[in-house]
């Protein structure tokens, strides 16, 4: 049976420039939204470019810049579920965890509808999305991982970057924590897996394990 077409548009907001992901399938006028950023107003212009609806609001993370528009989105679509990784759930109402604070601002967003763990599975949209747990940039880190398409897909937040590795300096930060995941629940898949980052370009795993300075192999990783 052939797979639909998985089509995937970034929407960058301001002043992080993070990348917001909507997701969606041929044949479906539902989407998945991963990290809604701090201009929610450009992820509504497209989705009504695109007319598509929102199936569920898919977090990687509780930090301020990838959760600042989930307020609007859930007082357009109430019965959008907000989805996250269930050690960061605490973020999204408390502008010290998720970092807001910090910066002279007190961003929270609505409370989350679905708490995910390693292992778990999540579908929506007619996708089905495997959960990994990767701690390091914060405490409940996860990431998805789409198998449904040739190659695989990860929507991956702020573990892994093109050339770089998330920022494990807060307070909840553990850098070796980081590297260990990344080694043993992204560099295991296959080398063409497309990684789409929460900044950034997207990039495979085979070039990070090359080439990535601080956990490929100039950093002393060997496959």
């Amino acid at each position: 049976m052939t797979q639909p077409n998985l089509h995937i548009t970034g929407v960058v907001s301001f002043p992080y420039q993070e990348n917001t992901l909507i997701v969606n399938l041929d044949g479906f006028e539902d989407c998945l939204i991963f990290d809604p950023g701090l201009e929610p107003e450009k992820i509504f212009a497209c989705l009504e470019e695109k007319q598509l609806t929102p199936a569920a609001i898919m977090l990687t993370h509780g930090h301020s810049d990838h959760i600042g528009g989930n307020k609007a989105l859930k007082e357009q679509w109430p019965d959008c579920p907000i989805v996250i990784g269930r050690r960061d759930a605490d973020m999204l109402s408390d502008p010290v965890l998720n970092l807001s604070a910090d910066y002279g601002v007190e961003i929270t967003s609505p409370a989350a509808d679905v708490l995910l763990d390693e292992g778990d599975t999540y579908t929506a949209a007619g996708m089905e999305l495997s959960v990994r747990e990767i701690p390091g940039h914060s405490v409940g880190h996860i990431v998805f991982l789409y198998q449904a398409h040739s190659p695989w897909v990860v929507f991956g937040g702020d573990v892994l970057f093109a050339g770089s590795i998330g920022r494990s300096d807060f307070p909840d930060g553990d850098g070796e924590l980081l590297a260990r995941g990344i080694h043993e629940k992204l560099f295991t898949l296959p080398d063409d897996t497309v990684v789409f980052p929460g900044h950034g370009p997207k990039t495979t795993i085979g070039r990070e394990k090359k080439t990535n300075p601080f956990v490929g192999e100039p950093s002393g990783y060997q496959p």
